[in-house]
């Protein structure tokens, strides 16, 4: 019998990434990233998810903040708990997640209202997190996998494809994302994943085990044999975010000496944890810089001054889940 996942966890004081330098700037960018959240969606309570595993999906949330209480900006002093909850996707969570979506493609102009139609309307593989008992009901994480081949036809995936092939500067990649978009769309899982910084890590392992199980059922599970051979991904696409280091070869007097790196200067730094595994998993990937803006904060931007927001896009094999799976539990129980 499906039971729901029951281990209740506690947020770090820092969010999880790679560095003292990476968490800093992710604590400064998770600040005003959960204001955001909070007083942008209100929709009505979904019901809990079921799953075949081990405990339930109620999580505790401790984040310590130390801010000016005279500064909007800075947030409040205090602790702040609260019970996560997972949930099946539905419709009234539109305006949710079209919040956590808004960036998904950088600045483009898209269909972005049918691509979240997509995913509420999937319900057998996809997950909400959001907050028990949340007048709001609003939601602090999406998580999800279209198969592209089957909603090819769909506008919000043409484009998608479109700019996909537009931000694509390798060109000893574009004959791979072209065969991916296009002949073996049918064996590529779109794998959507977006949350706000600071959600708690331990979060993390059940919501990836949540959805590659959901996706494992549905290749038995589904009423029919097509819907369930659109879940027998080979592959899967993810679009995600980075902060590179900028390239400081790039002076107007080519005799000047490189600006040597402080210590705390990584080239990548990986807003989402997990990316840093897929990253190092991937078949091929590629990166393309981004206009919108992560953060905006003063501290923020004194911080990765070095640094431009890149987009980056992924390509993992199916065979590699598996393993992807140990490392992230493995990483979060090290954390």
């Amino acid at each position: 019998m499906p039971r729901r996942l029951t281990r209740r966890s506690r947020l770090l004081p820092l969010p999880l990434t790679f560095s003292p330098f990476a968490r800093s700037m992710a604590r400064v960018a998770s600040i005003q990233m959960v204001r955001s959240q909070a007083h942008k969606s209100k929709t009505r309570r979904g019901s809990p998810l079921d799953f075949k595993g081990n405990g339930d999906s109620n999580r505790s949330l401790e984040e310590r903040t130390s801010q000016s209480e005279s500064s909007e900006d800075e947030g409040f002093q205090g602790v702040v708990q609260a019970d996560f909850v997972f949930f099946d996707p539905k419709p009234d969570d539109f305006h949710g997640v079209k919040i956590l979506l808004q960036t998904y493609l950088d600045d483009k102009q898209w269909d972005l209202s049918g691509f979240v139609d997509l995913i509420l309307a999937q319900t057998t593989v996809g997950t909400l997190v959001k907050i028990e008992d949340d007048d709001d009901n609003t939601p602090f994480s999406v998580v999800s996998a279209l198969n592209l081949g089957r909603y090819k036809d769909h506008k919000c995936i043409m484009e998608l494809k479109e700019f996909l092939f537009q931000v694509c500067l390798e060109k000893d990649l574009i004959n791979g994302l072209r065969s991916i978009l296009r002949e073996q769309a049918h064996d590529v899982g779109l794998l959507v994943s977006q949350r706000v910084v600071n959600l708690p890590p331990q979060l993390l392992p059940p919501l990836y085990d949540a959805l590659f199980d959901e996706v494992s059922w549905a290749t038995e599970d589904e009423p029919t044999e097509e819907l369930r051979n659109s879940f027998c991904f080979k592959f899967y696409l993810l679009v995600s975010k980075i902060y590179k280091l900028k390239n400081t070869n790039q002076k107007q007097n080519a005799n000047l000496k490189k600006r040597p790196n402080s210590d705390n200067d990584e080239e990548i730094i990986y807003i989402k944890p997990e990316d840093e595994i897929f990253h190092k998993l991937s078949l091929w990937s590629f990166t393309f810089p981004m206009r919108t803006h992560q953060v905006e904060t003063q501290e923020a931007s004194s911080i990765l001054k070095h640094y431009s927001l890149m987009g980056l896009v992924m390509l993992v094999e199916g065979e590699k889940i598996s393993t992807f799976r140990q490392q992230l539990q493995s990483l979060i129980d090290e954390s």
